[in-house]
Protein backbone atom coordinates (compact mmCIF):
# COMPACT_ATOMS: atom_id res chain seq x y z
CA UNK A 1 0.00 0.00 0.00
CA UNK A 2 1.29 3.46 -0.88
CA UNK A 3 2.85 5.91 1.55
CA UNK A 4 -0.26 8.11 1.30
CA UNK A 5 -2.59 5.42 2.65
CA UNK A 6 -4.62 6.35 5.71
CA UNK A 7 -4.06 4.76 9.10
CA UNK A 8 -7.42 3.01 8.77
CA UNK A 9 -6.48 1.50 5.39
CA UNK A 10 -3.13 0.34 6.78
CA UNK A 11 -4.91 -1.30 9.72
CA UNK A 12 -7.33 -3.10 7.39
CA UNK A 13 -4.56 -4.21 5.03
CA UNK A 14 -2.55 -5.67 7.93
CA UNK A 15 -5.60 -7.51 9.26
CA UNK A 16 -6.57 -8.98 5.93
CA UNK A 17 -3.00 -10.07 5.24
CA UNK A 18 -2.49 -12.09 8.43
CA UNK A 19 -1.67 -15.80 8.01
CA UNK A 20 -4.84 -17.86 7.82
CA UNK A 21 -5.46 -20.93 10.00
CA UNK A 22 -4.89 -24.23 8.23
CA UNK A 23 -8.58 -25.10 8.45
CA UNK A 24 -9.60 -21.84 6.76
CA UNK A 25 -7.02 -22.40 4.02
CA UNK A 26 -8.31 -25.92 3.43
CA UNK A 27 -11.90 -24.73 3.14
CA UNK A 28 -10.87 -21.85 0.87
CA UNK A 29 -9.42 -24.49 -1.43
CA UNK A 30 -12.80 -26.25 -1.44
CA UNK A 31 -14.47 -22.95 -2.29
CA UNK A 32 -12.09 -22.33 -5.19
CA UNK A 33 -12.72 -25.83 -6.51
CA UNK A 34 -16.48 -25.35 -6.24
CA UNK A 35 -16.66 -22.02 -8.07
CA UNK A 36 -13.51 -22.34 -10.15
CA UNK A 37 -11.86 -19.53 -12.07
CA UNK A 38 -14.69 -17.13 -11.22
CA UNK A 39 -13.35 -16.75 -7.66
CA UNK A 40 -11.27 -13.60 -7.30
CA UNK A 41 -10.93 -13.61 -3.49
CA UNK A 42 -12.03 -15.50 -0.39
CA UNK A 43 -12.60 -13.66 2.90
CA UNK A 44 -12.90 -15.35 6.30
CA UNK A 45 -14.80 -13.61 9.10
CA UNK A 46 -17.11 -14.25 12.02
CA UNK A 47 -17.17 -16.08 15.32
CA UNK A 48 -14.70 -18.86 14.44
CA UNK A 49 -12.15 -16.22 13.44
CA UNK A 50 -12.78 -14.27 16.65
CA UNK A 51 -12.40 -17.37 18.81
CA UNK A 52 -9.44 -18.72 16.87
CA UNK A 53 -11.18 -22.08 16.66
CA UNK A 54 -12.44 -24.26 13.78
CA UNK A 55 -15.14 -25.68 16.05
CA UNK A 56 -18.53 -24.82 14.58
CA UNK A 57 -19.27 -23.37 11.16
CA UNK A 58 -16.65 -21.13 9.56
CA UNK A 59 -17.95 -18.10 7.64
CA UNK A 60 -16.63 -17.04 4.24
CA UNK A 61 -17.40 -14.64 1.43
CA UNK A 62 -16.41 -15.84 -2.04
CA UNK A 63 -16.01 -12.80 -4.30
CA UNK A 64 -16.51 -13.66 -7.96
CA UNK A 65 -16.01 -11.84 -11.25
CA UNK A 66 -19.59 -12.42 -12.33
CA UNK A 67 -22.48 -14.67 -11.45
CA UNK A 68 -22.65 -16.04 -14.99
CA UNK A 69 -19.08 -17.37 -14.64
CA UNK A 70 -19.72 -18.74 -11.15
CA UNK A 71 -22.74 -20.93 -11.97
CA UNK A 72 -23.83 -23.42 -14.53
CA UNK A 73 -27.39 -22.79 -13.39
CA UNK A 74 -28.93 -19.68 -14.90
CA UNK A 75 -31.50 -19.63 -12.07
CA UNK A 76 -28.79 -19.48 -9.40
CA UNK A 77 -27.00 -16.72 -11.29
CA UNK A 78 -30.18 -14.69 -11.54
CA UNK A 79 -31.07 -15.25 -7.88
CA UNK A 80 -27.60 -14.09 -6.87
CA UNK A 81 -27.87 -10.96 -9.00
CA UNK A 82 -31.42 -10.23 -7.80
CA UNK A 83 -30.70 -10.45 -4.08
CA UNK A 84 -27.03 -11.05 -3.27
CA UNK A 85 -25.51 -13.02 -1.77
CA UNK A 86 -26.39 -16.66 -2.40
CA UNK A 87 -25.37 -18.71 0.64
CA UNK A 88 -24.15 -22.31 0.54
CA UNK A 89 -23.06 -24.93 3.05
CA UNK A 90 -19.85 -26.86 2.39
CA UNK A 91 -17.93 -29.53 4.25
CA UNK A 92 -14.29 -30.52 4.00
CA UNK A 93 -12.12 -33.19 5.56
CA UNK A 94 -9.77 -31.72 8.15
CA UNK A 95 -7.01 -33.40 10.16
CA UNK A 96 -9.29 -33.59 13.21
CA UNK A 97 -12.52 -34.45 11.44
CA UNK A 98 -15.22 -32.76 9.38
CA UNK A 99 -14.87 -29.02 8.76
CA UNK A 100 -18.05 -27.06 8.10
CA UNK A 101 -18.52 -23.67 6.51
CA UNK A 102 -21.07 -21.29 5.08
CA UNK A 103 -20.10 -19.47 1.92
CA UNK A 104 -21.76 -16.26 0.76
CA UNK A 105 -21.19 -15.73 -2.97
CA UNK A 106 -21.10 -12.12 -4.15
CA UNK A 107 -19.64 -10.32 -7.13
CA UNK A 108 -16.74 -7.94 -6.58
CA UNK A 109 -18.93 -5.06 -7.72
CA UNK A 110 -21.83 -5.96 -5.43
CA UNK A 111 -19.51 -6.48 -2.47
CA UNK A 112 -17.89 -3.07 -2.86
CA UNK A 113 -21.31 -1.43 -3.20
CA UNK A 114 -22.66 -3.30 -0.16
CA UNK A 115 -19.75 -2.04 1.95
CA UNK A 116 -20.48 1.57 1.06
CA UNK A 117 -23.05 4.08 2.36
CA UNK A 118 -25.12 3.35 -0.78
CA UNK A 119 -26.09 -0.05 0.63
CA UNK A 120 -29.69 -0.56 1.73
CA UNK A 121 -28.80 -3.46 4.01
CA UNK A 122 -26.12 -3.39 6.67
CA UNK A 123 -25.19 -7.08 6.34
CA UNK A 124 -21.87 -6.61 4.50
CA UNK A 125 -20.53 -3.46 6.12
CA UNK A 126 -21.63 -4.65 9.58
CA UNK A 127 -19.58 -7.83 9.16
CA UNK A 128 -16.53 -6.31 7.53
CA UNK A 129 -16.15 -3.32 9.80
CA UNK A 130 -15.01 -6.13 12.11
CA UNK A 131 -11.67 -7.96 11.65
CA UNK A 132 -11.47 -10.32 8.67
CA UNK A 133 -8.85 -12.38 6.82
CA UNK A 134 -8.17 -12.54 3.09
CA UNK A 135 -7.51 -16.27 2.76
CA UNK A 136 -7.04 -16.18 -1.01
CA UNK A 137 -6.74 -13.55 -3.71
CA UNK A 138 -6.19 -14.14 -7.39
CA UNK A 139 -4.12 -11.01 -8.01
CA UNK A 140 -3.20 -7.56 -6.71
CA UNK A 141 -6.37 -6.00 -8.08
CA UNK A 142 -8.51 -8.39 -6.04
CA UNK A 143 -6.37 -7.81 -2.96
CA UNK A 144 -6.68 -4.04 -3.27
CA UNK A 145 -10.44 -4.25 -3.74
CA UNK A 146 -10.74 -6.25 -0.49
CA UNK A 147 -8.77 -3.60 1.39
CA UNK A 148 -10.77 -0.79 -0.19
CA UNK A 149 -14.15 -2.40 0.56
CA UNK A 150 -13.31 -3.38 4.14
CA UNK A 151 -11.96 0.11 4.82
CA UNK A 152 -15.18 1.52 3.40
CA UNK A 153 -17.16 -0.81 5.69
CA UNK A 154 -15.66 0.84 8.78
CA UNK A 155 -16.31 4.32 7.40
CA UNK A 156 -19.89 3.37 6.50
CA UNK A 157 -20.52 2.17 10.06
CA UNK A 158 -19.47 5.58 11.35
CA UNK A 159 -21.40 7.56 8.74
CA UNK A 160 -24.56 5.59 9.38
CA UNK A 161 -24.45 5.25 13.16
CA UNK A 162 -22.66 8.28 14.61
CA UNK A 163 -25.95 10.26 14.47
CA UNK A 164 -27.41 7.74 16.96
CA UNK A 165 -24.59 8.11 19.50
CA UNK A 166 -25.42 10.29 22.53
CA UNK A 167 -23.10 13.29 22.59
CA UNK A 168 -22.47 13.41 18.83
CA UNK A 169 -23.35 17.09 19.12
CA UNK A 170 -20.03 17.61 20.91
CA UNK A 171 -21.59 17.67 24.38
CA UNK A 172 -19.64 14.70 25.77
CA UNK A 173 -16.45 12.79 24.96
CA UNK A 174 -16.49 10.11 22.28
CA UNK A 175 -16.08 6.56 23.61
CA UNK A 176 -15.06 3.86 21.14
CA UNK A 177 -16.57 1.11 23.28
CA UNK A 178 -19.93 2.90 23.42
CA UNK A 179 -19.95 3.45 19.65
CA UNK A 180 -19.06 -0.11 18.69
CA UNK A 181 -21.55 -1.72 21.06
CA UNK A 182 -24.29 0.55 19.70
CA UNK A 183 -23.20 -0.35 16.16
CA UNK A 184 -23.34 -4.09 16.82
CA UNK A 185 -26.71 -3.82 18.57
CA UNK A 186 -28.27 -1.75 15.78
CA UNK A 187 -26.96 -3.85 12.91
CA UNK A 188 -27.88 -7.19 14.49
CA UNK A 189 -31.35 -5.77 15.10
CA UNK A 190 -31.48 -4.79 11.43
CA UNK A 191 -31.20 -8.48 10.55
CA UNK A 192 -33.94 -9.63 12.93
CA UNK A 193 -31.35 -11.28 15.16
CA UNK A 194 -31.15 -9.22 18.37
CA UNK A 195 -28.33 -10.31 20.65
CA UNK A 196 -27.88 -10.07 24.43
CA UNK A 197 -25.78 -7.34 25.99
CA UNK A 198 -23.24 -10.02 26.92
CA UNK A 199 -22.87 -11.12 23.29
CA UNK A 200 -22.62 -7.52 22.07
CA UNK A 201 -19.99 -6.79 24.71
CA UNK A 202 -17.98 -9.87 23.75
CA UNK A 203 -17.64 -8.66 20.15
CA UNK A 204 -15.91 -5.50 21.32
CA UNK A 205 -13.90 -7.21 24.05
CA UNK A 206 -12.43 -9.62 21.50
CA UNK A 207 -10.25 -6.77 20.12
CA UNK A 208 -10.69 -3.48 22.04
CA UNK A 209 -7.39 -1.96 20.90
CA UNK A 210 -8.20 -2.73 17.29
CA UNK A 211 -11.62 -1.13 17.57
CA UNK A 212 -10.15 1.95 19.24
CA UNK A 213 -7.62 2.35 16.41
CA UNK A 214 -10.31 1.80 13.76
CA UNK A 215 -12.44 4.49 15.44
CA UNK A 216 -9.55 6.98 15.48
CA UNK A 217 -8.83 6.30 11.81
CA UNK A 218 -12.46 6.57 10.74
CA UNK A 219 -13.08 9.80 12.63
CA UNK A 220 -9.92 11.35 11.17
CA UNK A 221 -10.98 10.44 7.60
CA UNK A 222 -14.51 11.74 8.08
CA UNK A 223 -13.12 14.97 9.49
CA UNK A 224 -10.90 15.35 6.43
CA UNK A 225 -13.99 14.95 4.25
CA UNK A 226 -15.75 17.72 6.15
CA UNK A 227 -18.46 15.42 7.52
CA UNK A 228 -17.75 16.16 11.18
CA UNK A 229 -15.55 18.22 13.49
CA UNK A 230 -13.21 16.83 16.11
CA UNK A 231 -12.18 18.74 19.19
CA UNK A 232 -9.57 17.49 21.64
CA UNK A 233 -9.75 18.81 25.18
CA UNK A 234 -7.99 17.46 28.25
CA UNK A 235 -6.98 14.25 26.54
CA UNK A 236 -10.55 13.57 25.39
CA UNK A 237 -11.98 13.61 21.85
CA UNK A 238 -15.32 15.32 21.21
CA UNK A 239 -17.21 14.62 17.98
CA UNK A 240 -19.49 17.30 16.61
CA UNK A 241 -21.89 16.45 13.80
CA UNK A 242 -23.91 19.30 12.27
CA UNK A 243 -27.46 19.33 13.70
CA UNK A 244 -29.07 18.65 10.33
CA UNK A 245 -26.73 15.72 9.70
CA UNK A 246 -27.67 14.24 13.07
CA UNK A 247 -31.40 14.57 12.36
CA UNK A 248 -31.26 13.33 8.77
CA UNK A 249 -28.91 10.50 9.69
CA UNK A 250 -31.24 9.23 12.42
CA UNK A 251 -34.28 9.47 10.09
CA UNK A 252 -32.42 7.65 7.32
CA UNK A 253 -31.38 4.85 9.65
CA UNK A 254 -34.97 4.31 10.83
CA UNK A 255 -36.24 4.16 7.25
CA UNK A 256 -33.50 1.80 6.14
CA UNK A 257 -34.05 -0.39 9.16
CA UNK A 258 -37.69 -1.00 8.24
CA UNK A 259 -36.86 -1.71 4.59
CA UNK A 260 -33.84 -3.87 5.32
CA UNK A 261 -35.88 -6.17 7.57
CA UNK A 262 -38.18 -6.90 4.66
CA UNK A 263 -35.23 -7.56 2.37
CA UNK A 264 -33.57 -9.74 4.99
CA UNK A 265 -36.76 -11.81 5.35
CA UNK A 266 -36.87 -12.25 1.56
CA UNK A 267 -33.26 -13.39 1.66
CA UNK A 268 -34.07 -16.06 4.26
CA UNK A 269 -36.82 -17.47 2.06
CA UNK A 270 -34.50 -17.38 -0.96
CA UNK A 271 -31.87 -19.29 1.03
CA UNK A 272 -34.16 -22.31 1.24
CA UNK A 273 -33.90 -22.61 -2.54
CA UNK A 274 -30.28 -21.56 -3.09
CA UNK A 275 -28.51 -22.89 0.02
CA UNK A 276 -27.83 -26.16 -1.72
CA UNK A 277 -27.69 -29.19 0.58
CA UNK A 278 -29.03 -27.24 3.56
CA UNK A 279 -30.78 -30.12 5.35
CA UNK A 280 -27.54 -31.60 6.89
CA UNK A 281 -26.56 -28.11 8.04
CA UNK A 282 -30.00 -27.44 9.52
CA UNK A 283 -30.02 -30.75 11.36
CA UNK A 284 -26.49 -30.19 12.69
CA UNK A 285 -27.42 -26.68 13.85
CA UNK A 286 -30.53 -27.87 15.67
CA UNK A 287 -28.63 -30.74 17.30
CA UNK A 288 -25.86 -28.38 18.42
CA UNK A 289 -28.30 -25.96 20.05
CA UNK A 290 -30.83 -28.43 21.44
CA UNK A 291 -28.62 -31.41 22.25
CA UNK A 292 -31.12 -33.74 20.59
CA UNK A 293 -30.12 -35.74 17.54
CA UNK A 294 -32.68 -35.44 14.74
CA UNK A 295 -32.80 -38.14 12.09
CA UNK A 296 -34.48 -37.02 8.84
CA UNK A 297 -36.97 -39.27 7.17
CA UNK A 298 -36.05 -40.85 3.81
CA UNK A 299 -38.37 -38.52 1.94
CA UNK A 300 -36.92 -35.45 3.73
CA UNK A 301 -33.47 -36.54 2.55
CA UNK A 302 -34.69 -37.16 -0.99
CA UNK A 303 -36.89 -34.04 -1.29
CA UNK A 304 -35.74 -31.45 1.28
CA UNK A 305 -37.57 -28.56 -0.38
CA UNK A 306 -40.87 -30.43 -0.23
CA UNK A 307 -40.60 -32.17 3.13
CA UNK A 308 -37.76 -30.43 4.99
CA UNK A 309 -39.73 -27.28 5.82
CA UNK A 310 -40.47 -28.28 9.47
CA UNK A 311 -36.71 -28.35 10.11
CA UNK A 312 -36.12 -25.03 8.35
CA UNK A 313 -39.02 -23.34 10.13
CA UNK A 314 -37.64 -24.41 13.51
CA UNK A 315 -34.36 -22.72 12.64
CA UNK A 316 -36.10 -19.58 11.40
CA UNK A 317 -38.19 -19.47 14.57
CA UNK A 318 -35.02 -19.66 16.69
CA UNK A 319 -33.25 -17.18 14.36
CA UNK A 320 -30.40 -19.63 13.90
CA UNK A 321 -30.41 -19.96 10.09
CA UNK A 322 -27.57 -17.46 9.61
Amino acid sequence: MGAGASDLARLVEAELGRPAPAEATLLAGEIQRRWGAAVAAVLFYGSCLRRGSPEGVLDFYALVDSYERAYRSRALARANAWLPPNVFYLEGAGPAGVLRCKVAVMSLEDFERAASPRALRSSVWARFCQPALRVAARDEDASRLCVRACTAAVLTAFERLLPLVPGSDGSRPFRAEEFWQLAFRETYGNEMRPETDATIGSLYEAAPERYARAARGALAELEERGLLDLERRGGETFVRLPAERRRSGARSWRRRRRLSKLVYAAGLVKSAFTFGDWLPYALWKLERHSGARIVPSPRQRQHPLLFGWPVLLRLLWRRQFR
